[in-house]
This record gives C-alpha cells, sequence and structure tokens, in this order.
C-alpha cells in the first residue's frame, strides 16, 4: 500500500519498469543537484523519477523522505522547501 500523500505529492518507491517505459522517463531532461537546502515553487505540476539523491522535501503539512528508485509527483501551488542531503539525479518533466 502506497504512503498517504502528504501536501498533494505522491511518492511511488521502485515503480515497475513497465510504468516507467509507459511514461517514457528516459526521455525526460535530467536534473543535478549538490547538497544543499532551498525553497521552491510549483507553478505547475511535476513528475521526477530519482535516478540518485536522499532528499526531504518540507512543506506545511508536513515532511516527505525522497530517496533513489522513487517516482514523485508534485502539484501545482506547492510551496516548500528541498533539503538535499546526497546529491540528486533525476528525470523530470513539467505539465
Amino acid at each position: 500500500m502506497a504512503p498517504k500523500p502528504v501536501a498533494g505529492i505522491v511518492v511511488e518507491s521502485n515503480p515497475p519498469p513497465e510504468r516507467l517505459a509507459a511514461l517514457r522517463v528516459k526521455t525526460w531532461d535530467i536534473w543535478t543537484k549538490d547538497p544543499s537546502t532551498f525553497d521552491w515553487h510549483y507553478d505547475e505540476p511535476e513528475m521526477c523519477y530519482f535516478l540518485a539523491g536522499d532528499v526531504t522535501v518540507k512543506t506545511a503539512e508536513g515532511d516527505v523522505p525522497i530517496k533513489a528508485g522513487d517516482l514523485v509527483t508534485f502539484p501545482r501551488g506547492l510551496s516548500c522547501t528541498w533539503v538535499v542531503k546526497g546529491a540528486v539525479r533525476k528525470h523530470y518533466r513539467f505539465g
């Protein structure tokens, strides 16, 4: 059973390869970030697949841990703080 979304953030841990292929994740752009802390606001929804990293996304409703192998959907309008504890490498798409 998937964990209940916090602040509308949906985390799918280790989705099956068929799901990633259907989404065409390998064709999405790649974003990298070294350990740091920064504020972020989502003007549009984002879906991303973490190839590497250890992140806690802090929201007004609670914290969301994210790690390599997670497929994550962030909702439009979300304001949060990213705490990157391990360097991130992720595929991502907006919209």
